[in-house]
């Protein structure tokens, strides 16, 4: 991997989501890494600080918690100021696809606005010395649309976005790719497709569907479980992601992909198999609890990335393949059932009651 850049204060936004959370325990756990980290998150339902407890403890110099509000302008200078930020990690964002059907406006406050507010007051901050900064934005492959039965994702593939969530993404890259090509404010960007792993809030497919499995409740399905989806854990995108920091050409967008498409009833079948070789459940017994339901309205049909470009010019590979991935991860839901029933609130309940009907 080329390395051309030394990143000492890095705040990353988002730092307590899912995420946000593996990539700062990626970073202090890297022994080339000798930085701090400032992690600004606002806490929101899909945060939690106690997420890092064990990154706290172990790097009480290092690791700095921040809460607070990325559309907050004062806020966020004053922690440019506090601790001489030279690099920013933008993770912070609203990404739940059916959330944002349900209330588009908090998507494009946070991931409109809030974009803006972290990309002006850097460019305030490094006005004039932009030598050894950086400003990375994580985006997602949505920002694309929807492919066909055939094809990829390119960097250079025009932006088609379908939901309100992929919508407000778009307008944040070019938020950014804006703020490259008129002030200079040195960028890179990547954008990645479905993750997978340890920590993720539970409102997503493979959470879900690994904590209906244990308390043998229906596995809910969209329409007929036939859209595809391109499958990344995320230690390998966080990986990729500090490829890019390091050495990614400023003005560039990369594609990080797990190269791994599944439809989404073939995966909820095998993920039946590794819950029960790993629970100690019968199979079928977990097939019987897959229900369809109503589809999400505007469902992109196929997400697949070419990831040629990241692999090319910077040497970053995935580690997992996927079986191994999958067990990993029921393996980390099995053994943090604390973590999980701490985080799973009354508002998660209603949510998941409202938007996973039967038909």
């Amino acid at each position: 991997m080329t390395s051309s850049r030394t990143l000492k204060n890095i705040l990353v936004t988002g730092g307590a989501g899912f995420i946000g959370s593996n990539f700062i325990r990626v970073l202090l756990n890297n022994p080339e890494f000798t930085g701090r980290v400032i992690n600004l998150d606002k806490l929101t339902y899909a945060g939690n600080a106690a997420s890092l407890d064990d990154v706290a403890a172990a790097f009480p110099e290092r690791y700095i918690f921040k809460q607070g509000d990325i559309c907050d302008r004062a806020f966020v200078e004053g922690l440019f100021d506090e601790y001489g930020i030279d690099t920013v990690c933008h993770l912070a964002a609203e990404s739940h696809v059916d959330r944002s059907i349900e209330g588009p406006e908090a998507f494009i406050r946070t991931n409109v606005n809030g974009t803006f507010t972290l990309l002006d007051a850097a460019r305030k901050a490094w006005i004039g010395d932009f030598e050894g900064k950086l400003f990375h934005h994580v985006s997602t492959d949505e920002v694309y649309g929807s492919l066909g039965d055939t094809g990829y994702f390119y960097e250079t593939t025009p932006y088609d976005p379908r939901s309100p969530y992929s919508a407000s993404k778009a307008s944040s890259d070019h938020l950014v790719m804006a703020y490259f090509h008129t002030y200079c404010l040195p960028v890179t960007m990547t954008n990645c497709s479905n993750n997978y792993g340890p920590y993720q809030f539970p409102e997503k497919l493979i959470p879900v569907m690994i904590e209906n499995m244990l308390k043998g409740k229906p596995l809910p399905v969209y329409g007929d479980g036939k859209n595809i989806r391109d499958w990344l854990f995320v230690e390998d995108h966080n990986t990729a992601v500090w490829a890019v920091m390091q050495g990614g050409k400023l003005g560039e967008t990369y594609n990080i992909g797990g190269e791994n498409e599944w439809e989404n009833i073939r995966l909820v079948n095998t993920l039946c198999e590794v819950v029960a070789s790993e629970a100690g459940k019968e199979v079928q017994d977990l097939k019987d609890l897959i229900t369809f339901v109503k589809d999400r309205p505007g469902h992109d049909q196929r997400y697949a990335i070419n990831c040629d470009k990241l692999k090319n010019e910077l040497g970053w590979t995935q580690s997992l393949d996927f079986e191994e991935g999958l067990k990993k991860t029921v393996r980390w839901y099995l053994d943090n059932r604390a973590w999980i029933e701490n985080i799973k609130s009354g508002e998660y309940r209603k949510w998941m009651e409202k938007n996973y009907t039967e038909r």
